[in-house]
């Protein structure tokens, strides 16, 4: 049986299986890329963008067929697969109109005379090793910084996302970007370490777990290539502030239990002072248990399914020794008895570092709540953690943010609004969540060869 397979998450029925590709096919695919790699760098900057225009419309075009996709892959509710096209459309535009000036060449200051610049070229093909949970957002944001730059990429999807993943090959194609720019791969994790190993691949982009990123680093560290990691979170929602609870409380929500809690940026850690913690609590309990978990190709519906039947288990687990352990359960904590991978939105409290979900990502509905009793403390706990993704200052003071967001040892940092994403963001962070940037300028600095050109006359 294939590993890529589409297993509706609603059901738990196989719908599709898709063969894996042997050695030769890889080697085919990996051939390919390298040949259209160096025409598509060759071509002006400007026709690249264009290329990229194109792919923005046929996203929208193809949006609704899109969508149903990956409901159907991976239970995201229709109306935020819709979301994250919106956001997917926003990138490839962002980098069509603003391409070509973060390819300008950057001249410097010599004080020794004559003249030297920077030139940002494309280094060659890469390999991404994307995740499920939003399965075009992911690649969105690794491959149109690097096809505007004039890189290739060899695209290995989630095994569980095989359908959405050829929708974009062909995506891509019908766009107007040569044959081989951009080719889907249905490889193993075997076949992985030989490509990352291959002279051919000049870099590698990797969203997932910290077991996976650490699997790469190191095969890609062994063969001297470049990686990128985006990796897992644990991220804090800090409370230091609260004159209107009701948006605090919605952006929590929203933080926390948008696409059924499987975000690396989600708001995992709930910490609040003294003084709004049972505010805070009671309102966002309430809004909890008011979620109706439902038909994901509902458009109404805000949560679906996990992903799998094993996310279920695994986040099962986390509650359970959490329970065991003496935590209190406020809303949920069970898995939902009908067929397909379903599990109630959870907030737990009572949370103590001899328990799983103290120290583990917990990548489901599932909310931990913390009290603490100042703004140090807050701090302090937030850091507490060996991830350092992004994290969330709830509060009316300007000055306190900029404080308390100077401190958070993290790659990003939102004040006012729950952890989210925008084209023009760099995202990334710190510690075992990864390291290197997407999104943004930034996004076009990572697989760049920034060449000195020195004239000394």
């Amino acid at each position: 049986m294939s590993t890529y397979r589409v297993v509706n998450p609603a059901t738990g029925e196989t719908e599709q299986e898709y063969p894996t590709a042997t050695d030769g096919e890889l080697q085919d695919a990996l051939a390919l890329a390298d040949d259209a790699q160096r025409a598509w760098a060759a071509r002006p900057a400007a026709e690249r963008a264009e290329v990229l225009r194109r792919v923005a419309d046929l996203y929208e075009e193809r949006k609704d067929q899109l969508a149903a996709i990956i409901t159907r892959e991976m239970g995201k509710p229709v109306k935020q697969a819709l979301g994250e096209l919106r956001t997917v459309v926003s990138i490839y535009r962002y980098y069509a109109d603003r391409g070509e000036g973060f390819l300008e060449a950057e001249e410097l200051d010599v004080a020794s005379g004559g003249r030297a610049v920077i030139r940002k070229e494309a280094v060659g093909t890469l390999l991404g090793i994307m995740p499920w949970n939003f399965p075009y957002y992911q690649v969105a944001r690794f491959a149109a910084p690097n096809l505007m730059l004039g890189n290739a990429v060899l695209l290995k999807h989630a095994p569980q996302c095989p359908e959405s993943a050829l929708a974009m090959e062909r995506l891509f194609l019908d766009a107007g970007l040569p044959k081989g720019a951009y080719v889907n791969i249905f490889a193993t994790n075997e076949q992985i370490e030989t490509l990352i190993g291959d002279d051919r691949i000049h870099g590698v982009s990797l969203t997932g777990s910290e077991r996976a990123g650490a699997a790469v680093a190191e095969i890609a560290g062994r063969n001297l290539k470049k990686v990128v990691l985006e990796l897992g979170g644990s991220d804090p929602y800090l409370i230091l502030g609260a004159s209107n609870m009701e948006q605090v409380v919605k952006n929590a929500l929203i933080g926390r239990m948008g696409n059924a809690g499987q975000a690396c940026n989600a708001a995992k850690r709930i910490i609040a002072l003294d003084e709004h913690y049972d505010g805070f609590s009671t309102a966002f309990t309430e809004a909890v248990r008011g979620i109706t978990v439902g038909d994901p190709t509902d458009p109404g519906t805000f949560m679906g399914p996990l992903s799998s039947e094993k996310a279920v288990e695994t986040l099962d687990e986390q509650v359970q020794d959490a329970i065991s352990k003496g935590a209190t359960v406020l809303a949920g904590g069970k898995r939902i008895d009908r067929p397909g991978a379903w599990y109630e939105p959870t907030v737990l409290a009572g949370i103590t570092p001899d328990m799983r979900a103290y120290k583990e990502e917990l990548f489901g509905p599932v909310a931990l709540l913390f009290k603490v009793g100042s703004e140090e403390e807050a701090v302090d706990f937030a850091n507490n953690s060996p991830y350092g993704l992004s994290a969330s200052i709830q509060t009316d003071d300007d000055a306190q943010a900029e404080r308390v967001a100077q401190r958070l040892q993290t790659g990003m940092v939102f004040v006012g609004a729950p952890s989210g994403t925008a084209a023009e963001l760099p995202f990334g962070g710190v510690k075992r969540s990864g390291f290197g940037r997407e999104l943004g300028r930034f996004g076009m600095e990572e697989f760049a060869n920034h060449k000195l050109v020195r004239l000394v006359r």
